[in-house]
């Protein structure tokens, strides 16, 4: 419960940026957006790095070889920051190029440029959150990165509101405002979860571990590229929607924004079940393993399919939260009821990969990954949107395509994998 609180609460920072600067019509909307999915796309290398460790942590953990994961721990914070380093430069050199190369039109540039610059300039705190969460849920502590992301939430709505419409003798700040409140909020978090770790002993400072880092990149690196397949192949399924006008990006946003409070949970609950798996085969307790798998897939499935059906009874109402813009809502509603059919398959993937990522099988997933996003998604919507000239409502069908096919593949190859002979 507390990896699935986290999970949701994590996305949480997103939605409510994209719900506040909905007061600011459109474009604020989609430079909004369009930030985030900068951030997740340079993310992607620190989701990978953040997979490996939690799962060298916890077989670690799991065998009783403390001194080894506090190492791995350590040796893994370090190699973060010095990529977040490296990852601050490119977004505050590239941010805006990348942004316009998407298509983002000058109304939606004029929010986006000051957008992407505050929350590169202030990257390194993000990244280290994510490490810091992932070093702690490989050694079973879920509950302090639940507490971070819940404080890193209760700041954010604090100091967004004011910020952006200047309230409570705050400067109205716009979409700047929205930046610099997911910047100060996730900076104490991530100072938050750091003095936890070392009070409660998670780090091992000294000198960083090259051969354990190895195995933490070793496993992490196919995540990565899994993640950079994933991320990449959005921003140009983002380009083909952004190719239908502002109207139809903002809806497109907020519609994930919504989708995510299912989305989140059922990406909790791979983390857990890697996590849990991790544990288990580490101290060679196989059924143990198997259970924590199938509890997994039955709650993300329950979860997520409950939410299903919210999306297509309610999408009307839970679109207008976000925005008065009628063209918005016609749009979003249309995009509610196409997600809810892809609730379940999600759920389906996100356990079964993540129960192969703690068994140490994260290039299948990667190769899986790489096929349906970018020879399903990115493909078909080509076709679709550009020699076909069809609707923004066919684009938007193809991602259906996309998670079916990966909850088959990842169950596929999980029902074939032998546990007993995984080692690390």
């Amino acid at each position: 419960m507390p990896v699935l609180l986290s999970s949701l609460f994590q996305r949480l920072v997103s939605i409510v940026d994209i719900f506040m600067v909905g007061g600011l019509g459109a474009a604020a909307i989609a430079a909004t957006g369009l930030g985030q999915l900068l951030i997740f796309v340079v993310m992607t290398v620190f989701w990978g790095l953040a997979t490996g460790a939690t799962v060298v942590i916890a077989h670690l953990w799991g065998a009783g070889r403390r001194l080894e994961a506090r190492r791995a721990a350590f040796a893994s914070l370090l190699f973060s920051a010095l990529l977040a380093v490296a990852a601050t430069l490119l977004g505050l050199f590239f941010g805006e190029d990348v942004a316009r190369f998407m298509g983002a039109s000058s109304d939606v540039m004029a929010f986006a440029s000051d957008y992407i610059r505050l929350v590169f300039l202030y990257f390194a705190f993000t990244a280290g959150l994510n490490t810091l969460s992932a070093i702690m849920q490989g050694t079973g502590n879920t509950k302090t990165p639940m507490q971070a992301v819940i404080l890193v939430n209760i700041l954010h709505i604090v100091i967004a509101y004011p910020l952006i419409y200047g309230h409570y003798g705050f400067p109205r700040m716009g979409v700047v405002g929205a930046a610099y409140a997911i910047n100060l909020s996730e900076m104490c978090g991530f100072i938050y979860l750091l003095v936890q770790a070392l009070r409660k002993g998670y780090l091992k400072v000294g000198r960083p571990d090259l051969v354990l880092l190895r195995k933490v990149w070793n496993i992490g690196y196919p995540v990565a590229l899994e993640r950079i397949a994933q991320q990449s192949g959005q921003l140009f399924y983002s380009k083909f929607i952004i190719g239908y006008g502002t109207a139809a990006y903002a809806a497109h946003q907020i519609g994930l924004s919504i989708e995510s409070l299912s989305f989140m949970p059922g990406a909790g609950m791979g983390i857990a079940a890697s996590t849990l798996m991790g544990q288990a085969l580490g101290a060679r307790k196989i059924r143990r393993a198997h259970l924590s798998h199938t509890e997994a897939l039955r709650l993300a499935i329950l979860v997520m399919a409950a939410m299903a059906l919210l999306f297509f009874c309610l999408p009307h109402q839970l679109i207008a939260l976000f925005t008065s813009d009628a063209e918005v809502i016609e749009k979003g509603s249309v995009f509610l009821r196409l997600v809810a059919f892809a609730q379940v398959p999600l759920a389906i993937s996100f356990v079964y990969a993540g129960s192969l990522r703690g068994t140490g099988d994260t290039h299948y997933v990667f190769l899986v990954t790489l096929i349906a996003m970018w020879g399903i998604r990115v493909l078909f919507s080509y076709i679709a949107a550009v020699p076909l000239h069809l609707s923004l409502y066919a684009v938007w069908g193809v991602f259906l395509i996309d998670w079916f096919f990966r909850a088959a593949a990842f169950a596929w190859r999980y029902q074939r994998r032998d546990l007993h002979s995984v080692t690390i």
